[in-house]
This record gives C-alpha cells, structure tokens and sequence, in this order.
C-alpha cells in the first residue's frame, strides 16, 4: 500500500486546535496541535476507507 500525502492547515480556536485537510473535505481537532493533527490522520484514514455494513440484514 503507498502513502499519500496531503496538506493540512491547524489554527487554535478557544482552547482547541483544528485540523483541516486543505485536499479532501475532512477536519479535527484536539487539546494540542499535535493531537489535532494525529486526529486529523485517522479521520482522514477512515475517509478513504471502504464501506461496510453495520448491521447484517435478517434474511428470509
């Protein structure tokens, strides 16, 4: 599997720190900058995953 990278931009708002994904539709946040961004890896990492049932249909 490659690895992709993608460009983030981080500003503090209040006491928080948000991640935005300047290439994909996807932000986080967290109490550092640091967190912020390892938040913002695995929301981007789960937007590119693929879908799944939640729940296994009742079959007749």
């Amino acid at each position: 599997m490659s690895e992709t990278s993608f460009n983030a931009s981080v500003w503090q708002k209040g006491e928080w720190h948000v991640a935005q994904c300047l290439d994909v539709d996807v932000a986080s946040q967290g109490r550092t900058k640091k967190e912020a961004l390892e938040n913002l890896k695995e929301a981007i990492e789960l937007h590119f995953e693929e879908p799944r049932a939640t729940k296994v249909p009742d079959i007749i």
